[in-house]
């Protein structure tokens, strides 16, 4: 990798944060418009390309799945897009513009070449040429490290949404981490099982998300948000449980933060979880993470008599 001078790098950032503000993305809404930084990317990205799918759309937009639902529900509400479920995956929608958003997009479009042209028309002789170059290769270069990171990155990664084989994983792992609590057998393994396979034809619904730590295809660390199945806007935390030999790398707080984000994104008033008594470090996690006990009782759905607990976030104001 090529050594550069710190005022090199320097003079760099510099242009970049005015590129920034000369684009307006400091602002509450771009490119002549009422909508956001972030609205006016995906009515591009989908004038640009009819039939892209939220995923697709997520991931060019580096933006998590629960702020693309919002963004997408937002911009139906007005009008601008349609979707549409795919003949061949039941679960995506091919998005497209309505007639009123290929006029946003049209508008969009103009404005952005107007600007384009505008500062070109004051760069002289072969100097346009060279700028287009070089934003093209600062761009590429920009993106170059990530694509290196993920290539040396450990072995584990977290993935969202549903996993090929999730469902006997997660089960396993709570029948083997809580087994000394809630006692050996098929019963308490059975009720999780047939718990996860009601809800995760529902996953990929916008109210709800799962977050998981692979390795080698395999989940050994977990956690659900299911917003539908409490109502009253209050999300259900399900199904957080981090292998044994993760415990202390940070993924448990990075899992819970997954699913905090995406409640807190998505407006709900409260996540309630219920976990079972004797689970301290799972305790210690939520109650630093603005849970608080709200109730205690002893039940037998999982087929022995266990102390359970139910905790409560109150979303932050």
């Amino acid at each position: 990798m090529s050594q550069h001078s710190p005022t090199l790098v320097s003079d760099i950032r510099a242009a970049s944060r005015q590129l920034v503000r000369e684009f307006g993305f400091l602002d509450k809404t771009i490119a002549g418009t009422d909508l956001s930084g972030s609205g006016v990317h995906a009515m591009m990205e989908i004038g640009l390309n009819p039939g892209i799918t939220a995923k697709e759309i997520s991931t060019r937009l580096k933006l998590e799945k629960s702020t693309i639902s919002r963004l997408l529900k937002s911009l139906e509400a007005r009008g601008e897009i349609t979707q549409t479920r795919s003949d061949s995956d039941g679960r995506s929608f091919g998005l497209n513009l309505t007639e009123a958003g290929k006029a946003t997009f049209s508008k969009i479009d103009r404005y952005g070449d107007a600007q384009a042209r505008r500062a070109l028309g004051r760069i002289n002789g072969d100097k346009a040429q060279e700028i287009c170059d070089a934003m093209s290769a600062y761009a590429e270069a920009l993106a170059i490290p990530q694509e290196a990171q993920a290539e040396h990155q450990p072995q584990f990664s977290i993935a969202e949404g549903y996993q090929t084989g999730m469902i006997g994983d997660i089960a396993s792992m709570h029948a083997r981490t809580h087994g000394h609590i809630i006692g050996m057998g098929p019963t308490f393994e059975s009720v999780v099982s047939k718990a996860m396979a009601e809800f995760m034809p529902r996953v990929d619904n916008p109210m709800n998300n799962s977050w998981s730590v692979l390795e080698n295809g395999a989940v050994i660390g977990s956690i659900t948000i299911d917003g539908e199945d409490l109502g009253n806007n209050i999300a259900h935390l399900r199904w957080f449980i981090l292998s044994e030999r993760l415990r202390g790398k940070g993924l448990g707080r990075a899992l819970l933060q997954k699913a905090l984000d995406h409640s807190d994104g998505l407006g709900f008033d409260e996540i309630h979880l219920w976990t079972l008594k004797g689970l301290d470090a799972a305790r210690m996690l939520y109650e630093k993470n603005g849970f608080t006990l709200a109730e205690e009782y002893v039940g037998d759905q999982w087929g022995k008599s266990v102390t359970e607990q139910k905790f409560i976030r109150v979303r932050p104001k």
